[in-house]
């Protein structure tokens, strides 16, 4: 069985990717290959960055960046659920990603983006080139859901359209397809 990390990007208060996210664990949750894991980085609550060393040198005084070392070290794949926010994406991702280094080599990550008529691929396009410099495998096709909150119901319950649960099952076949080639690949350094 492999880790499947799920990611929560949006830290605001009145962020709507818990509700994303809820939708997009529940559809793991049809692939037996995955242990999913859902992580909120509003509550793993990283402060900005604040190692003194470098994250490739796994040098790490703080005992927040221990344990998200940790977490991450033991994933074998991830989904980013990230809002796109003035042509980006949020700061508390960019932060959680800068934080580590080697614990995010070699390990594919898929996308699921929400925001208006653009869908979220705006901040995509930015996240790739930060995750190709940690060596993340971004896969495609990413989940993009565009209007998100014509999508959640009153009671705050995403509600998905079938071509967004189409596009998730591709999204699960892709990591499918990497997650043990690439982990056959880090098991023979």
């Amino acid at each position: 069985m492999y880790e499947l990390k799920i990611i929560i990007a949006s830290t605001r208060p009145s962020r709507k990717g818990p509700s994303v996210a809820s939708w997009i664990v529940e559809k793991a949750k049809d692939y037996k290959e995955f242990n999913v894991e859902l992580l909120d980085l509003a509550l793993i609550n990283l402060p900005m960055m604040d190692e003194p060393e470098h994250p490739r040198l796994k040098k790490y005084q703080h005992e927040h960046t221990k344990k998200w070392s940790e977490i991450i070290d033991g994933a074998d794949a991830f989904i980013f659920v990230t809002a796109e926010y003035n042509y980006g994406y949020p700061a508390p991702l960019k932060n959680a990603i800068d934080y580590l280094s080697q614990e995010w080599s070699y390990k594919p990550l898929g996308f699921v983006s929400y925001g208006g008529i653009a869908a979220g691929t705006r901040a995509l396009q930015s996240l790739r080139l930060v995750v190709s410099a940690v060596k993340l495998v971004a896969i495609d096709p990413a989940v993009n859901i565009p209007f998100f909150a014509h999508h959640i119901d009153e009671d705050g319950i995403f509600k998905p359209i079938d071509s967004m649960n189409h596009s998730a099952h591709t999204l699960f076949q892709e990591l499918l397809k990497w997650t043990p080639v690439l982990k056959a690949m880090r098991d023979k350094k």
